[in-house]
């Protein structure tokens, strides 16, 4: 659990959408075996430490003849942003995808003092 010692708590959300490959003939939509999309998100407004971030799926558009398979994650979560990765393997084929993400944590103050 992480405890925040701060009176200041930001929230931020949003929604991005990773990728439309049906339309372009990505990866995602033709190929097989592993595949990864990354996409980088800047938050609103640093945080004053790393804060936690939570990631789903808004809308999946996926192809009717194979498993479903998804995996979806933040990464590389910084107090400025984080990145959003999606990803799917063997004959899934994936048309597009669109996530929302929230973030949560502790904001500096004005007043606050950094001494070193």
């Amino acid at each position: 659990m992480k405890r925040l010692s701060s009176h200041l708590i930001g929230i931020d959300q949003g929604s991005e959408i990773l990728f439309s490959d049906f339309e372009t003939g990505g990866v995602m939509w033709t190929g097989s075996d592993y595949r990864e999309c990354r996409v980088p998100v800047k938050f609103s407004e640093k945080y004053d430490q790393m804060p936690t971030v939570q990631v789903s799926i808004a809308m999946f558009d996926i192809g009717h003849t194979s498993n479903q398979r998804a995996d979806i994650t933040a990464e590389n979560i910084t107090e400025s942003g984080f990145e959003i990765v999606f990803r799917t393997w063997s004959d899934t084929k994936i048309a597009r995808i669109r996530a929302n993400w929230m973030s949560i944590g502790a904001l500096a103050h004005v007043d606050d003092w950094n001494l070193y």
